[in-house]
């Protein structure tokens, strides 16, 4: 399985950014999505996660009213719409899949795949 994160950048505080994933070599609407995100010096974290089958996603308490997931099962692409961005919301953002079922959806060691990262730079 192979994910492309895209949609990263510079931006001021308050504004806004659309990260995309595309997914390849499995079937998209048999893996469940997640994105993380990782600052200099600390550890990965999740930001969002959503199911196989698309819908509501579960949110980190720190993104959650600002950011939205969505997978689109059509077009094999996951997103995160980031709005009212912070100066902490800087970071490498990681898209990530699953096919694993029951599992801790919010635990960066339940998915097994992972795009290469996309940088997120909110300025004050």
């Amino acid at each position: 399985v192979q994910l492309q994160a895209s949609g990263g950048g510079l931006v001021q505080a308050g504004g806004s950014l659309r990260l995309s994933c595309v997914v390849s070599g499995r079937a998209f609407s048999r893996v469940a999505m997640g994105w993380f995100r990782q600052a200099p010096g600390k550890a990965r974290e999740f930001v969002a996660r959503i199911p196989r089958r698309g819908g509501s996603g579960t949110y980190a308490d720190s993104v959650k009213d600002r950011f939205t997931i969505t997978k689109d099962n059509v077009k094999n692409k996951l997103d995160l719409q980031m709005n009212s961005l912070k100066p902490e919301d800087t970071a490498n953002y990681y898209c990530a899949a699953t096919e694993r079922l029951y599992v801790d959806f919010t635990d960066k060691d339940s998915y097994d795949y992972w795009g290469q990262g996309t940088l997120v730079t909110v300025s004050s």
